[in-house]
């Protein structure tokens, strides 16, 4: 038996591994501090993970040298191993610098478009602390050269391979553990890749996309002729004349598009102890210049809000599991409203939204979608008590916007989402109004749910105010929807009396009725609008956008939705589950009910006859939207005088820069409302109660701001800025 002093355990094979993984451990930790900033925020959990997180992988890869027992091959495929995940690493570190997301497989195998996006900034993405990412080989290499560290010919203990790729093993499955009692379906939904990395580590986040991308290959692979016709005759069939008489009402006027984050259609027109939940919009949904919709339904599926943009931007439905966003959406054809606009009608594009970039992948999609600008949480102060769990208050996400907002060349198209009317509705107590006086039920998920609504509706009259203030609402369309359910089919129960149900009598019915969710188009000085009764879904959104925008030729775009302004539109709504609604029958569950929420017991033949002909039409609908997403089908077809994007072309960094030298580029030519106001902010136009805009500001805020004159020179050229 040999004898090791203090240092001397590294130079048995099993220190030797153990150093290499401990090494690895530390520069992980410096990534995650320095770089990708993953502490930040993070729950108790999270915390866990994130420092367990580097070990599992590395354990198990770099611990396959003990299967080799000579030396000669020991110390290369250890030294490797740990070179190829420092490698991984480091890769993604640099790529995070510039764009604020971890590489996905598909980035990585399109290395020359990631080459070309990161060698325009050279060394600006290195950083002094680059040098402890490759030190440690540099000085084993050399200890090794020098014969400072001499290969030990004992080969360990047969049993030694088996222990650490145990060990390996065992910790990753804690941390998978740790990570789905965090965030249920972590794997499945593959929401946000910074979670995937706070629970599972890069090796893990890159192994499981690499297994996304080869079943997602698989799928697109396995597309014939026949597929992409078939689909094309569909929407041949099932699109809608682009004749009505809202044809073009609103073309060339600024479009906005407010998701109202979990908000049902039943809290419209509410009253509790004699108060209007929502009395702005509800003011809105009244108004003879908004064309409201009382039977508009969501449609998600897993994916939830990602589902409904989705539906929104493309009038597909997400996947059957999953998220489209997730899964597929960094790969993905759209043909999308942003992108439509802009190359029809010279629209630029921007989502305004408080949450991490990479939430939902929305980064990537956004890119593919034709997006121009994202302002995400990086461009905001979200320090304190401004943000919430999904990310910055409402009131200050608007407020906060407008030095962006302003400096959009007209005509934009312009996306907010909300977050803090998000489950489980816990509101700052001093964001609530004194004077709104909640439901009283027994559940405080319910509670809290009318108060973060009245929140959402002061958040939106603010923003309204500030329209009306700076001359935007003369020549805009406010488009608001409810993105999905806000309280769970759990809680329907508890909520039953609020609404004037009883909940001894709840039925899976009752469930499906309050799937209906706002959905309103406001045009400001307009006074064609009114109440529709048509039923439709969040598919049919693009369709009769495009119509109302006076787009040509709005049939050529795919999607399985109808324009719900035509009068020959089909009356149905399918669910992602198959379920579905129409204004006579509904299927919810195995049973089929009338209008009124009587179950149907026994069909007569006509009955019979009528059901099955709707569930062919929500099945058919399904399927053709299915195989345009499962297999990619766009990149086959593409409509006239339409551009695939080229989302390389895409960096959401200084936007506020770039908005700034785009402007001074074009010169009297400018459209923005900063440069139409005389080049004078509109900034102090928004008023807004938000208690946090009367503290002093923190210092430990994220916000980013450029000056034009300072934007790196591949920003100032950027290609996703609009054409003059």
């Amino acid at each position: 038996m040999r004898h090791y002093g203090r240092f001397d355990w590294i130079k048995s094979r099993l220190g030797f591994i153990i150093l290499l993984v401990l090494l690895f451990w530390l520069k992980s930790m410096m990534a995650y501090v320095l770089d990708f900033n993953l502490f930040s925020g993070s729950s108790v959990i999270q915390v866990i993970t994130i420092i367990l997180n580097p070990l599992p992988l590395p354990l198990l890869f770099i611990g396959l040298a003990f299967y080799f027992r000579k030396s000669r091959y020991f110390y290369p495929i250890a030294i490797v191993m740990a070179f190829i995940n420092t490698l991984l690493l480091y890769l993604n570190v640099i790529y995070y610098r510039e764009f604020t997301d971890f590489m996905s497989v598909s980035t990585m195998l399109g290395y020359n478009k990631v080459n070309q996006g990161l060698s325009a900034s050279g060394l600006a993405l290195a950083n002094f602390h680059d040098i402890f990412f490759w030190l440690d080989f540099v000085v084993i290499i050399g200890l090794f050269l020098f014969k400072k560290i001499k290969a030990d010919n004992e080969a360990p203990n047969k049993f030694m391979s088996f222990a650490f790729s145990t060990l390996g093993i065992f910790l990753f499955m804690l941390t998978l553990t740790l990570g789905e009692i965090d965030r249920p379906q972590l794997i499945g939904r593959q929401f946000d890749s910074n979670y995937m990395v706070k629970y599972l580590g890069i090796d893990a986040f890159t192994i499981s996309d690499g297994v996304r991308l080869r079943n997602i290959n698989r799928e697109r692979n396995s597309v014939k002729k026949t597929d992409v016709q078939k689909a094309l005759d569909y929407i041949d069939d099932h699109n809608l004349s682009d004749v009505t008489k809202y044809q073009g009402v609103a073309k060339g006027k600024n479009v906005f598009v407010i998701h109202l984050e979990s908000f049902q259609q039943f809290v419209i027109d509410m009253q509790l102890n004699g108060q209007e939940v929502t009395p702005f919009l509800n003011s809105l949904y009244h108004s003879d210049s908004t064309l409201s919709f009382s039977n508009f339904f969501n449609q998600v599926g897993q994916g939830k809000t990602s589902d409904a943009e989705n539906m929104l931007e493309t009038g597909t439905f997400g996947l059957p599991s999953g998220s489209l966003f997730a899964s597929h959406g960094s790969d993905q054809t759209f043909q999308a409203m942003p992108a439509i606009l802009h190359q029809t009608q010279n629209y630029s594009s921007a989502v305004f939204h408080g949450n991490n970039a990479s939430f939902w992948n929305r980064n990537n999609v956004y890119k593919n979608m034709g997006y121009q600008y994202f302002f995400d949480a990086s461009y905001y102060d979200t320090s304190g008590d401004k943000a919430m769990g999904y990310g910055l208050k409402d009131k200050l996400l608007f407020n906060d916007s407008i030095k962006y907002l302003e400096r959009l060349q007209q005509p934009f198209y312009a996306k907010y989402i909300t977050v803090t009317n998000h489950f489980p509705y816990a509101l700052d107590d001093r964001d609530k109004d004194a004077n709104f006086q909640t439901a009283s039920t027994d559940s405080d998920v319910v509670n809290g749910y009318f108060e973060t609504n009245h929140y959402l509706d002061q958040s939106i009259k603010e923003f309204y105010d500030y329209l009306d203030k700076s001359g935007l609402a003369d020549n805009s369309m406010i488009v608001l929807y409810g993105d999905h359910y806000g309280i769970s089919n759990s809680e329907n129960k508890s909520l039953a009396p609020v609404i004037g149900k009883s909940a001894d009598d709840w039925t899976d019915w009752d469930n499906q009725q309050l799937q209906r969710v706002p959905f309103m188009v406001n045009m400001p000085g307009w006074h064609g609008g009114g109440i529709k009764d048509t039923y439709g879904g969040e598919v049919d959104v693009m369709p009769t956008l495009l119509r109302l925008l006076g787009v040509k030729n709005a049939k050529q775009y795919v999607n399985v939705g109808q324009n719900l302004l035509d009068s020959k539109k089909e009356q149905i709504v399918a669910f992602r589950n198959n379920n579905w609604i129409t204004p006579e029958y509904s299927r919810a569950g195995d049973e089929i009910y009338d209008s009124n929420g009587k179950v149907l017991k026994k069909l007569t033949t006509k009955q019979q006859a009528k059901v099955d002909k709707i569930q062919e039409k929500v099945n058919k609908q399904l399927s053709v939207s299915d195989s345009i997403n499962q297999k990619d089908l766009l990149r086959f077809y593409t409509p006239k005088k339409f551009k695939p994007i080229q989302a390389q072309k895409y960096n959401y960094a200084h936007g506020l820069g770039k908005l700034e030298n785009l402007s001074v580029k074009l010169g009297d030519n400018a459209t923005d409302l900063y440069h139409k106001n005389g080049d004078k902010s509109t900034v102090d136009l928004y008023q807004t109660d938000a208690p946090e805009k009367s503290e002093p500001r923190s210092d430990t805020s994220r916000i980013t701001q450029q000056n034009p004159d300072d934007v790196d020179k591949h920003d100032a050229g950027a290609d996703n800025e609009p054409n003059p």
